[in-house]
């Protein structure tokens, strides 16, 4: 008789965008630019803009609920809101603190993790740790960011590459049988950082710097050539780890920063196309959104399924970067 092993199982999840959707020809008419222009580069054809009343906060908490529907699972349950953001609705309190409210769970633990893009791979790795430790038993895990709000709008290479919107997991902790190769749960994750490209990407203010939110700069030649050699690096030291090959995962839910990125980072790795989650094209680059943005609408449109192996990556700012292997 087998050890059990307890793990974190994704049960649920959703998501949420912004009323106000923007297209590449309305960006045009705001910037330098044109829709064949971005597409060319990016891929991305359209994107949410957070309107009056909608925060971070606000689309993490829809994206939670939906979630716990998904799932069947009462907010009471819930003993852990991990909130990845770069775009919190203040300096603090934590914006997961607002969400637990909002849900009247209220007693649990609650933080903000801020790793940018990466953000979300940051917040489930850890989320993952801390249901195997028994410190929570039923996790929701965040991605949210309205980014328009620290763009500089008149810059045409960045203000077209972003969007906001949330999406959520519902993780649960169960005790598995680690010799069952179908026993759902997170399997592995791995995580970086490397300061040494803070200027590459970073927003140019901060509290105890210019007393001032910032706005977004970014290098953008620079991000893509470290982000190929950095996300096919780390999507392989997760596949070594867990003594599984590229041709065994069913789905890649990248983050949705640009489709040459995704596309670089797939060939590199051999993996074919269909197989990765692709959203950037009408999501645009919601930071930590992203894959869990992505996620739900293949979860939703049925691509992925349970028992299927699935694989999530990022890279963002400072660089930090990551990848996890879950059987959902």
């Amino acid at each position: 008789m087998s050890v059990l092993e307890r793990r974190a199982v994704i049960i649920g999840s959703g998501s949420a965008l912004p009323e106000r959707i923007v297209s590449n020809a309305e960006m045009a008419e705001m910037v330098d630019t044109t829709d064949e222009w971005i597409v060319e580069r990016t891929g991305i054809r359209a994107r949410y803009i957070a309107g009056e009343g909608e925060t971070t906060s606000s689309l993490a908490t829809l994206a939670a609920r939906r979630a716990l529907d998904a799932a069947g699972v009462d907010a009471k349950d819930v003993d852990l809101i991990i909130l990845a953001t770069a775009t919190p609705d203040q300096t603090f309190p934590a914006s997961a603190t607002i969400v637990q409210h909002n849900l009247g769970c209220n007693g649990g633990i609650a933080f903000d993790i801020a790793a940018v893009c990466s953000g979300f791979l940051y917040a489930l790795t850890t989320a993952d740790a801390m249901l195997r430790a028994g410190n929570a038993r039923c996790a929701l895990v965040i991605g949210a960011e309205t980014f328009s709000r620290i763009l500089d709008w008149e810059d045409r290479t960045t203000c077209v590459l972003f969007g906001d919107g949330a999406g959520a997991m519902l993780l649960q902790a169960r005790d598995v049988d680690p010799t069952d190769p179908q026993a759902p749960g997170i399997l592995a994750s791995r995580l970086h950082a490397d300061g040494a490209y803070n200027d590459m990407l970073y927003v140019d203010g901060g509290p105890s710097t210019t007393q001032t939110v910032g706005k977004l700069r970014m290098k953008g030649r620079e991000v893509f050539r470290h982000a190929v050699v950095n996300l096919a690096s780390v999507l392989e030291e997760v596949l070594t780890s867990t003594g599984r090959q590229a041709s065994d995962i069913d789905w890649v839910v990248p983050h949705q920063a640009n489709f040459r990125i995704l596309d670089a980072t797939a060939r590199k790795l051999g993996l074919p196309a269909e197989k990765v989650v692709v959203t950037v094209d009408h999501h645009a680059n919601t930071s930590a959104a992203s894959v869990p943005l992505a996620y739900d609408e293949a979860v939703r449109d049925g691509r992925i399924r349970p028992g299927q192996l699935v694989m999530f990556e990022a890279m963002g700012g400072g660089f930090t970067w990551g990848a996890a292997l879950a059987r959902v």
